[in-house]
């Protein structure tokens, strides 16, 4: 029995170091600018801009378009440059949060703006009232985490630096 075990043990390892054997250089790996097989999400450049990011609605679709757009290239900005930190995502998630704050508020400015209707309704995903500024909130800080966690997962580049902040979209 201890014989059969040692051999299953040992073909369940070589599987394991099989998958990750990667001959054409493409998978998680992949670079933030890359377009291969990765998860990494490429930085939004002037061309871009006219989408938000994967698993949004087109930027078309979104109202207000400036201030979601930038919210969500922000947090993916600060997200991937801080998730090589070595403390628990949810805390880099809160420190990408609050590198972003002043996207956020001016997204929330432009829901407040006249005509903007920051009123009380039931949640689309939860069913319970909330307003808009706090779904953006509860956006932001799903965002941040995501963006934390996939920059990690793929061992994705973080953005070009200027003067210690990401550099915007070009």
């Amino acid at each position: 029995m201890t014989a059969s075990r040692l051999i299953a043990v040992t073909a369940l390892a070589a599987l394991g170091l099989a998958a990750c054997n990667n001959p054409n250089g493409r998978g998680g790996m992949a670079s933030a600018g890359s377009s291969g097989g990765g998860i990494c999400t490429p930085f939004a450049t002037a061309a871009t801009t006219a989408t938000s990011a994967p698993g949004l609605p087109s930027a078309a679709m979104v109202a207000p378009v400036e201030g979601s757009a930038a919210v969500d290239d922000c947090l993916h900005r600060w997200g991937y440059a801080l998730a090589s930190s070595a403390d628990p995502a949810e805390q880099v998630a809160q420190a990408t949060l609050a590198a972003c704050v002043s996207s956020l508020s001016r997204w929330n400015q432009q829901e407040m703006a006249p005509g903007g209707g920051a009123q009380e309704a039931p949640s689309v995903l939860t069913g319970e009232q909330t307003t808009p500024i706090a779904e953006h909130y509860t956006f932001a800080q799903g965002r941040a985490l995501f963006y934390v966690v996939q920059a990690r997962a793929g061992k994705c580049a973080p953005p070009p630096m200027t003067n210690g902040t990401p550099a915007a979209g070009r």
